[in-house]
């Protein structure tokens, strides 16, 4: 199974029925496409909608309805839409249950990188200051390295995103929690080993007395 699946198909088991949700660009949005069957959950795009459903059919896309990146959406019965400032409102007022966002970097303190390299142009800053600031729960859904590179550090040397520590953190080789005492590795993909995990990762990793293996 594709990498980017296995993490979407991961995340959208921590939604509960009734969720209002925001998926950032790249691997989150493909979480809307892997909901559990009878699990009801309100997708929000601080672009302007919450209802969004999973990607539109070939040929079914209507241009005017697209998620925070560009990407083509269904809209579900009793979706809205509306501005930007109605958007952020939900955000910044603590409404959201929980955000999912892509990193760059995550490290010991829970503390997240994932809007700037620096030295390269970028086309601003976004949302995502307001989402991990706001929302009740942030998940990062990303690949654990990056062209070979750990994403899960001892500290980030990007700029960081907030002050607010991230919840949890899904990739493609295992879940890990942020406890009181650092990243703690609750669940490993099936096949791969807490040695392989361990060497994919500069942070520093606390076992979970209940590790056990990943399902989807």
């Amino acid at each position: 199974m594709d990498p980017r699946e296995v993490i979407a198909r991961r995340v959208a088991k921590e939604l509960k029925d009734g969720d209002l949700v925001n998926l950032g660009i790249g691997i989150p949005t493909l979480v809307a496409n892997y909901i559990p069957s009878g699990v009801n959950v309100f997708f929000q795009s601080e672009n302007g909608i919450i209802g969004m459903g999973p990607e539109p059919l070939e040929g079914m896309e209507n241009p005017d309805m697209t998620n925070a990146g560009g990407m083509f959406v269904t809209a579900l019965p009793g979706a809205m839409a509306f501005d930007s400032a109605m958007s952020f409102g939900f955000i910044r007022g603590g409404h959201l249950d929980i955000t999912v966002l892509g990193a760059l970097q995550v490290d010991e303190k829970g503390m997240l990188a994932n809007w700037m390299i620096p030295g390269k142009m970028i086309p601003g800053m976004g949302g995502a200051m307001d989402l991990v600031t706001g929302a009740k729960k942030v998940i990062v859904a990303m690949t654990h390295t990056g062209k070979g590179t750990p994403k899960i550090v001892r500290k980030c040397n990007f700029p960081l995103t907030s002050i607010r520590p991230v919840d949890l953190i899904v990739t493609e080789l295992a879940v890990i929690e942020l406890g009181p005492e650092g990243l703690v590795l609750k669940e490993v993909a099936p096949n791969v080993s807490i040695e392989e995990i361990q060497k994919s990762t500069d942070a520093r990793l606390i076992i979970s007395d209940r590790l056990c293996e990943m399902t989807l």
